[in-house]
């Protein structure tokens, strides 16, 4: 294997986003309400950050239409999402109101709940940090569940599955 360093700059960021997709993860779909509905988010930038207390992290781009929505709402929802769920991670990434063909309720925070995710975490907006070209969102989870399946996952610009 033949390897080549190379300086960070604005000239390779291209380059730069193709050496982090060499990091396969999780691929989630963050929910919240606003005045307007609910709306969703995908976002592959999910990690634990505490056990105690029970801190997740996530980031949205500085350039989202919603990033202020999503960095003011007190509260928040992360849907892990199953390796049959690349339709929905990508109607969610297209638009932001992409509830009308899925199944979800609101829980007792108003939260948009999707329906067969294989972990979702409900939190309260705990703090945001700057991120550079994204603003970091820490939450506090309130409460969570966790069920049977494989999750979807996202390495080198494509879904994939886990295989054994």
């Amino acid at each position: 294997m033949h390897e080549t360093m190379i300086q960070t700059s604005v000239d390779n960021q291209k380059e730069f986003r193709t050496a982090l997709g060499q990091f396969a993860t999780g691929v989630t779909v963050i929910t919240a309400n606003d005045n307007h509905g609910p709306v969703g988010i995908t976002v592959n930038s999910f990690a634990s950050v505490s056990l105690d207390p029970a801190l997740i992290l996530w980031s949205v781009t500085n350039k989202s239409s919603n990033k202020d929505l999503f960095c003011n709402a007190p509260f928040f929802a992360v849907h892990v999402l199953a390796e049959d769920q690349a339709d929905l991670a990508l109607k969610f990434a297209k638009d932001p109101s992409a509830f009308a063909e899925g199944e979800w309720h609101f829980d007792s925070n108003h939260i948009p709940i999707l329906h067969k995710a294989i972990a979702r975490f409900e939190c309260i907006k705990h703090t945001t940090f700057d991120g550079g070209d994204h603003t970091i969102i820490i939450g506090k989870v309130e409460q969570f569940t966790h069920n049977q399946g494989k999750p979807l996952i996202f390495t080198g610009g494509q879904f994939g599955k886990f295989s054994h």
